[in-house]
């Protein structure tokens, strides 16, 4: 899904991230986005049906930017399978920093769809990208109890959700915005989100 080429393409695709990356879904204008955009409703008509469609291809760019950039910062990386979920929690972590540092409005943008778990729009996006982030981070848990990570007693559903709800909320407590962030401590504070984690999950 490509956004097709005319003129002020670029104004609508900042005016679109800048709205859709700070807003849920359904709180985001149209209107907005077209007036920023500094182009009128017909040629936007023209080239999307709707807000959904201008909403989907945005998408289709994050992906797009995430996997480049994985594909960059990923060269040369070798795999450690010895890693526990915790250590490789913490790499994915450094990556997700230094992607929210190079591309601060895609990564909010990423942050808010998380939010729309559950939406419609949501589950119509997950669809069309046949995304496999869940289904890698359900592998990873399991593995993770496989190999003896979580303390006894601790199931891969509540590891799920527990690890999941910190990740997804992070940003709430530490500053990714990628405007006035000090990096360095958000790299910190997520080391010691995932030690909080391993406190409570962790095989001691």
């Amino acid at each position: 899904m490509k956004i097709k080429s005319f003129d002020r393409r670029e104004e609508l695709l900042e005016a679109a991230l800048e709205e859709f990356a700070s807003k849920s879904y359904e709180e985001a204008s149209l209107n907005n986005i077209i007036k920023n955009a500094g182009i009128s409703k017909g040629t936007f008509y023209y080239h999307f049906r709707d807000k959904q469609d201008l909403y989907l291809t945005l998408l289709q760019s994050l992906v797009d930017v995430k996997m480049e950039f994985l594909e960059r910062r990923l060269k040369g990386y070798v795999h450690n399978e010895d890693l526990s979920i915790f250590e490789n929690l913490k790499l994915q972590a450094r990556f997700g920093v230094e992607l929210a540092k190079e591309q601060p409005k895609y990564y909010l943008l990423g942050l808010m769809f998380r939010r729309e778990k559950g939406s419609a729009i949501y589950e119509k996006a997950m669809n069309l990208f046949d995304d496999t982030s869940e289904t890698y981070f359900d592998g990873m848990v399991e593995k993770a109890i496989t190999r003896g990570d979580f303390r006894e007693g601790i199931s891969a559903s509540f590891a799920k959700k527990m690890i999941a709800f910190l990740l997804y909320r992070a940003n709430e407590f530490i500053d990714i915005s990628g405007s006035t962030a000090d990096f360095d401590l958000t790299l910190r504070e997520f080391d010691e989100l995932i030690d909080f984690m391993q406190s409570g999950l962790g095989n001691k």
